[in-house]
């Protein structure tokens, strides 16, 4: 093994066993511990698109604003997954991801007509 995967294993060591500190302790506290999951990172992703188009509110500026650019950054990042993702997602993460594009896409090609 070389010296540079054996830096990535322990480096992947050490991260599990913190995660694994940190869901333990979250749990002796009674506060939640919040493991990603692929329908909260798509959510997540499409989330910040609506962001984007102006459709919600930027939850940091309590603004409205409007980068057209970065909507479709997201969604094209939304349909990198969903190639990249093909015959791996169970028909949840799938259906998600789908109606996900779907939504996004028609509320760009509506706001880019306005």
């Amino acid at each position: 093994m070389s010296s540079k995967e054996e830096i990535r294993k322990k480096v992947d060591e050490n991260w599990k066993k913190q995660v694994e500190k940190e869901k333990t302790e979250s749990q002796g506290k009674n506060s939640a511990y919040y493991e990603p999951t692929f329908k909260i990172f798509i959510s997540s992703l499409s989330m910040q698109a609506m962001i984007a188009m102006g459709k919600l509110q930027n939850p940091v500026t309590n603004k409205t604003e409007k980068n057209m650019g970065q909507a479709k950054y997201l969604i094209d990042t939304l349909g990198i997954l969903k190639e990249k993702t093909k015959g791996n997602l169970d028909k949840d993460e799938e259906s998600i991801l789908e109606d996900s594009l779907f939504n996004l896409r028609m509320a760009y090609v509506e706001e880019k007509e306005k």
